[in-house]
C-alpha cells in the first residue's frame, strides 16, 4: 500500500491502455518481471537452523546465596563462535537431570541484563549439586526455535 508504487501502478496501466503498442508493452513488462521473480527464486537460499548451528554457553561463574542462584548464558553461533544478539528467550526451565535427580525442577526467572546477547537468570533450586539449565530461543530468520541447554553448580 506504498502511495509511490500504486502511483506507478496506475501510470503503467494508463500507458499501456493509451499508447498504439500499449499490449507489447505490458507483454514485456510481464516477461521482466517473470524473469526477475525467477532470478529471485533461483538466488534465495533457505535456512533452517540445525540443532548443531548454535549453543548456549554459560558466561562467568554463577552467583547466588544458598536456595538462589544467578546464571548468565549467550547464545553462540557455531560456525564462527560469536555470540547471536537479538534472540527471544521462549522458554526456560531447570533440573537436576546430571545428578539423576530429574524430577527435581526449580523456578527460572529472566532477570535484567547489562549487555545485548546475554541473558541472565535467577532460579530458585532449593538445594545445592549439578543442574541443567535447559533453554528455547527463537531467533529472527530462523523457521524453528533454538534449544540447548548447560549445566551449572548451585549453590
Amino acid at each position: 500500500m506504498n502511495l509511490f508504487w500504486i502511483i506507478g501502478l496506475a501510470a503503467f496501466v494508463l500507458l499501456e491502455k493509451t499508447v498504439p503498442t500499449g499490449s507489447w508493452i505490458g507483454r514485456s513488462v510481464g516477461v521482466a518481471i517473470a524473469a526477475w521473480g525467477v532470478l529471485l527464486l533461483a538466488t534465495t537460499t533457505l535456512t533452517i537452523a540445525a540443532p548443531s548451528d548454535y549453543h548456549f554457553e554459560i558466561v562467568g561463574a554463577p552467583t547466588g546465596t544458598p536456595g538462589t542462584t544467578t546464571v548468565a548464558v549467550r547464545l553462540v553461533r557455531a560456525s564462527d563462535n560469536k555470540p547471536v544478539d537479538g534472540a527471544t528467550i521462549v522458554e526456560a526451565k531447570t533440573d537436576m537431570g546430571p545428578t539423576g535427580m530429574a524430577e527435581m525442577f526449580g523456578r527460572v526467572t529472566p532477570a535484567a541484563s547489562d549487555r545485548p546477547g546475554l541473558y541472565r537468570f535467577s532460579i530458585e533450586t532449593g538445594m545445592a549439586g549439578k543442574w541443567e539449565l535447559l533453554l528455547t530461543a527463537k531467533l529472527l530468520g530462523e523457521a524453528t526455535p533454538i534449544t540447548g541447554k548447560v549445566i551449572y553448580d548451585a549453590q
